[in-house]
């Protein structure tokens, strides 16, 4: 054996273990974050999924779709499921791979996936014609909810949403860690770490131009986020947003249910006049609402607002007007 093999062998060897002490550290790393941030809610499985959900109150469903690199408590965090379980049933879903709900690789798990597994779902927990609440991510889910199982939706909610295909780096960067074999190496090593790193810059992003909320790093489980699981999930969300837009764009004139959208003008995330602004003027039963000096999490921003919008949906025949501002 030469100088140079036995080189490239020691080298083999130190990143293998090196990289066997990542997947270890991590390993732990996320069983630690799961008994820090247990399961609060029920579990309800479906086609094979195991689904995770909060729910309280009583009166009409308000269905609640957290985004992507999140999980239900966004929702606490905000304090819109408190808000909305005074005068409604509200159920907040974990989205399959998300917060403590299965994600099985058995299917592509496309928006259109989620919303068929979550209506049945519906039927087990006998949630009908619900006002459903979606955020960012999510709000593709809610719209094929009510494309696909227009029974199920009374109306929705979507909160600084993506509803038609741009180019976004963000896809391209993440793709790797969605892929079969290598996705696999780097959940389970390197991107976790990686993660961690960035969460203070992504979480100060999505709230910007205003403050992270004092309170957020007790109320939102984002140790969870950052597991090898969740970060198959988070990636596969992440890989299949701008394809499912473009397919869902084509059947908008189809909604037949009021839509309330919800949008910050100083979206870092995604650009919400070429968004939400869209959206409105494609659905003729839909009302835009403008949140001033917000970002991405306009339901931390104004939540009397969005509870105040969800309540209106959800009234017996109360009828919505054609635009809305504030």
């Amino acid at each position: 054996m030469t100088d140079r093999q036995s080189t490239i062998l020691k080298t083999l060897g130190i990143t293998a273990l090196a990289l066997g002490g990542l997947a270890v550290a991590n390993t732990l790393a996320a069983r630690a974050a799961e008994r820090r941030y247990p399961p609060d809610g029920r579990f309800v499985t479906v086609d094979g999924v195991r689904l995770h959900y909060m729910e309280a109150g009583e009166g009409p469903p308000v269905v609640l779709l957290h985004g992507n690199v999140s999980a239900l408590g966004d929702w606490l965090a905000s304090g819109l499921f408190d808000r909305l379980a005074q005068n409604h049933r509200v159920i907040a879903f974990d989205r399959p791979g998300m917060g403590h709900s299965d994600r099985p690789r058995d299917r592509a798990w496309t928006p259109e996936d989620q919303a068929d597994v979550l209506a049945e779902a519906f039927a087990v927990l006998g949630i009908e014609n619900a006002v459903v609440a979606g955020h960012s991510y999510a709000t593709l889910v809610a719209l094929a909810l009510a494309l696909d199982h227009p029974r199920t939706v009374k109306g929705l909610a979507l909160i600084a949403g993506y509803y038609f295909p741009t180019k976004r780096v963000d896809a391209v960067m993440v793709a790797p860690v969605a892929a079969p074999v290598l996705g696999d190496l780097l959940r389970h090593t390197v991107s976790p770490p990686f993660s961690k790193a960035v969460m203070p810059l992504m979480i100060k992003t999505l709230f910007s131009p205003r403050p992270v909320p004092e309170h957020l790093t007790e109320t939102f489980p984002a140790a969870l986020t950052t597991r090898p699981g969740q970060l198959r999930a988070n990636a596969q969300d992440g890989v299949t947003m701008a394809p499912a837009a473009d397919r869902l764009q084509h059947r908008y004139a189809d909604v037949a249910v009021p839509v309330a959208i919800f949008a910050g003008h100083e979206d870092r995330i995604v650009s919400q006049e070429d968004q939400s602004g869209r959206l409105h003027h494609v659905l003729p039963n839909s009302t835009l609402h403008w949140v001033p000096d917000c970002g991405h999490m306009v339901h931390h921003a104004d939540p009397d607002l969005v509870v105040r919008r969800i309540d209106e949906l959800s009234a017996e025949g109360a009828p919505l007007r054609v635009a809305a501002q504030r």
